[in-house]
Formats: C-alpha cells, structure tokens, sequence
C-alpha cells in the first residue's frame, strides 16, 4: 500500500507550481531575468513531473484533476499579464492569451452552475496552446536573462502562440456550446 504522502505527491507539486507563480512574477517586476527565468523553468518542470508521477504511479485525484489546469492557467495567465506590464511583451498577446483562458473558465463556471456535466479532459490542440505559451514566456525570459538576440524567434513563436491560441478558442467554444445545446 502507497504511503498517504506519495499518494498526495502529485497535488503538492502543483501547490508548489503556484507557490511558484508569485515568485517569478516578483522576480520579472524587479528585472531580475536569471532568477525569473530559473523560477519559470522550475514551475514548467513540476508540470511534467507532476503529470508524469501521476499517470505512471496512478496516483490521479479529483483534486489534482482541478488543480492541475489552474495552476497552468494561474502561471500562464500570470506571466504573460506580467511580461506585457513591463513591456516585454506585447499587450495584445497578453490579453489574447488571457481572454481564451477566462473563457474556458467561464464556459465552467456556467456548466457547473447550470448543472451540465462538461467533460474537462484537455484536447490536443489545448495542450499544444499550452506548451506553445510556456515555450513563448521561457523564449522570452530567455533572451532577457541570457541576452541572447533571438528576435526573429520571439517573433515566429508569438505567432504561433497567437494561432493556436485562437484556435484552442474556437474549439473550446464549440465544445461548450454544442455541450449547452439541448
């Protein structure tokens, strides 16, 4: 029988993953780039880890299965409302991303009210937007930590971020749409 803490292990992870968020945001805000992007990288990798830990020791709870998404969406929504307010990032990108995010908990917030089952499991093209934004906002800490001249490829990913972006938003949409239909 697994111990109480290794069946929990996953979901402190993810606690940790928001733990996480405000310090990488104090840590953009005061400029310190090495630190932010360190910050970053290690929420990024409890992700992974936290996953992985509970696909390949079914360790899967209802509570990870809600804390999970929102510590991505509190770190994704986090960073890039942050990278905008200090100019790093475009504000238009931020309140893209940002948008499509309240919009999938919205969509929740209605269905759980409205007491409409609404299946949760992530699409591909969601996790895909996801991976993508992540890729984008450490691309970013990246250059700003490292002063690596990588302009063309913030340029190219912020484009696809963008796509995907609308994309996962439209799919999103429909789900909850068709979902809500009679």
């Amino acid at each position: 029988m697994r111990s109480l803490y290794f069946r929990w292990l996953p979901n402190f992870i993810t606690i940790g993953r928001f733990v996480l968020t405000p310090a990488a945001i104090d840590m953009i805000v005061t400029e310190n780039w090495p630190a932010a992007f360190g910050v970053f990288v290690l929420a990024g990798a409890s992700d992974a880890l936290d996953g992985w830990l509970a696909k390949r020791f079914d360790l899967r709870t209802e509570l990870g299965a809600l804390l999970d998404p929102l510590a991505d969406k509190a770190l994704i929504v986090s960073i890039y409302a942050t990278l905008a307010l200090v100019g790093v990032l475009p504000s238009w990108l931020a309140l893209l991303v940002i948008s499509r995010d309240v919009l999938i908990i919205g969509a929740v917030a209605v269905s759980w009210l409205l007491q409409r089952r609404i299946d949760l499991s992530p699409l591909p093209v969601s996790k895909a937007t996801t991976a993508a934004q992540l890729a984008l906002a450490a691309l970013v800490l990246a250059t700003r930590a490292f002063a690596f001249p990588l302009d063309e490829a913030v340029l190219t990913l912020s484009v696809a971020v963008s796509a995907l972006t609308v994309v996962s938003a439209a799919v999103y949409l429909w789900r909850w749409i068709r979902n809500m239909g009679p």
